[in-house]
This record gives structure tokens, C-alpha cells and sequence, in this order.
């Protein structure tokens, strides 16, 4: 930190230092290190080295050209080199490091190819776009990189993106795409993928490409994929939209309500009801939801819904009590 410093004592001494540590080997020394797993007790080591390292490239290239300046940056430690940038800057960053890494290319290939093949290239994808462009900035400035990454993408490829870089990963670090499909996933491990859901949808007001439709049609695709998801978790899933205090939820079962899915939602409510009873929340949660999703209905309708909803309760009790007895 203190050579960073010491670099905007005079224009001589920030090109001095700027042609320092420029050269080969300072960078071979200084930044070609290996970026740890985030769960290694040595990433916080690295991440500090990288935070003091984009600080002195902030400062020793402060009076050179957006242009020049991008060249020199290393993408491990771009957050701190480019904090108080304008837009229009963030943008020319991102298409530099899109043309840098091959990044679109990789991700046409990861999104359009058979889920899990390729599981290097997605957990390649994840950590570059996770640890580089989103995890490091907080609200606003991490949508601004998550809609630069899947703004190119029709939705039903932003769904399978989404999962690649937010979806729950098995003990073997690689992503759960049959896991998600076959057996139960911890609230924990779909929490991000919630996180990220929510984060979408309340900037919406501000987002040109997004419509509340939109993300109806991303979460519908993304609880499909690579198959239709176990029942529990995308009753999970669900409920961690309601938890995060967002709507998002009650429009998604409204309006499958609006399209005559009324066993579909019946059935998952019921499983929501189960997640709650497994994971120790409290069922005004449901109630909510329910009295949520019913503020359309007229009388008689809603009273449809909830006979429908008992009689869901009956068969599913009936399906467990089944599997418990086998």
C-alpha cells in the first residue's frame, strides 16, 4: 500500500513505479497467483493481496486514459481499480474483459450444451464471473454486472446461466443439475439462487430489459431444468423468494392461478407447508401466501381453491404415508 502512495507524489515517480511494476517479472512475481476456492481458508489471504495490488494500479495509471488503463488491469483485482468509475466506463471494463477472457463464447457454450458435460468450463464460468464481476460489489453495482451477463441471452438461456452461477454445487464442487432433480436440497444451498431472483425483480423499475413477465418466465424455466425439479425443492425455493421479502413468489403462483394450474399450485403450497414443518418456520408464512395469492378470487373461487388445496393436502399426506410404510 505504501509504494501506491507513494506513486501520486509526482508524475515522474507514478511512471517510474508504473514502469515497474509493468514489467514481466514483477507480474509474474506480484499477480500471477492462484486464485483459491472462496471456501479455502487462504482466499481472504489472496483477496487482501489483490485489493492492495488494484489500489496501486488505481493510482499509478490515475492520469493515463480509460483506454490505457484497462489495459493494464489484472481481473482479480478489477473491483479496486475501478471503483468510482462512471457507466460508461463499467461498460468499456466489461467489454474488455469479455474480449480478454473469450467470456460470451464460453458461456454460449456452457448454456447451450448438455448440463454437467462441460462441468469444468461452468465452474470456470462461475468462479471468473462470480468472484470477479458480481461477488465483490454490493445492491445496484452487482445487478449492473449481472444484467451485462445476461442481457445476450434469450430467458430460457438466462435461466440455465442463472443456475450455473448461483445453483447449489454438490460435495464434489460441481454443480447439482440431477441433485436438484432427484433428491432434497438444503434452504441454504437455494438461498443465492433466491438472492439473486429477488435482486432482479425489485430493480425492475429500473431495468429496460426485465418485465415482471420476464422473471415469471426465468423462474418457470428455471424449476424445469435440466428436468422438473423435486417437488421440495421448488417448494424451497419459493419460500426463500417469500423470506427475502419478496413478491415475486405471490405473482409466480398467481399467475399459474391465471392460467388454469390449479393443481400445480395446490401441490406446491402443500409441499411449502411441508418445507415449513421440516425447516422449523412459521405457517403464517403460508397463510400469507395464500391469503396473497386469493386477493383475485371472488367468493366462490377462492373457496374452489381452498377445497382444492384440502383435497391436495389428503393426497399428498396419503403418497408419504405410502412411501413410510414401503
Amino acid at each position: 500500500m505504501e509504494i501506491s502512495v507513494f506513486s501520486t507524489a509526482s508524475k515522474a515517480i507514478g511512471n517510474s513505479i508504473l514502469g515497474y511494476v509493468s514489467s514481466p517479472a514483477w507480474r509474474n512475481k506480484m499477480i500471477t497467483q492462484s486464485i483459491n476456492h472462496p471456501t479455502s481458508p487462504y482466499a481472504h489471504g489472496n483477496f487482501e493481496h489483490y485489493n492492495t495490488l488494484g489500489w496501486l494500479f488505481k493510482r499509478c495509471t490515475l492520469l493515463l486514459p480509460t483506454e490505457d488503463r484497462l489495459t493494464l488491469i489484472s481481473s482479480t483485482f478489477s473491483q479496486t481499480m475501478i471503483s468510482g468509475w462512471g457507466e460508461v466506463e463499467w461498460h468499456r471494463v466489461f467489454n474488455f474483459l469479455c474480449s480478454l477472457t473469450n467470456l460470451l463464447p464460453k458461456i454460449k457454450m456452457a448454456v447451450t450444451g448438455t448440463p454437467g458435460v462441460s462441468c469444468s468450463l461452468e465452474l470456470q464460468l462461475r468462479l471468473f464471473c462470480r468472484q470477479v464481476l458480481l461477488d465483490p460489489w454490493l445492491g445496484k453495482d452487482t445487478l449492473f454486472w449481472l444484467t451485462r451477463i445476461l442481457k445476450p441471452w434469450p430467458m430460457v438461456l438466462q435461466a440455465r446461466l442463472l443456475f450455473i452461477l448461483y445453483g447449489p454445487l454438490m460435495p464434489d464442487g460441481t454443480l447439482a443439475w440431477q441433485g436438484i432433480v432427484e433428491r432434497e436440497m438444503s434452504h441454504s444451498a437455494l438461498w443465492q439462487m433466491a438472492g439473486v431472483i429477488v435482486l432482479l425483480y425489485s430493480n425492475l423499475d429500473h431495468l429496460t430489459d426485465w418485465t415482471t413477465d420476464t422473471m415469471q418466465t426465468i423462474l418457470e424455466e428455471l424449476i424445469v431444468f435440466p428436468e422438473v425439479w423435486h417437488m421440495e425443492n421448488m417448494a424451497r425455493l419459493l419460500l426463500c423468494l417469500v423470506l427475502c421479502g419478496s413478491t415475486v413468489c405471490y405473482s409466480f403462483l398467481a399467475n399459474k392461478l391465471h392460467n388454469g394450474q390449479l393443481l400445480e399450485v395446490s401441490r406446491l403450497i402443500v409441499h411449502i407447508i411441508l418445507v415449513c414443518e421440516k425447516d422449523g418456520y412459521s405457517m403464517n408464512w403460508v397463510v400469507r401466501m395464500v391469503h396473497q395469492v386469493c386477493q383475485g378470487f371472488n367468493t366462490s373461487e377462492r373457496f374452489a381453491f381452498i377445497q382444492r388445496l384440502e383435497d391436495m393436502f389428503s393426497e399428498v399426506t396419503m403418497e408419504l404415508i405410502e412411501i413410510v410404510t414401503a
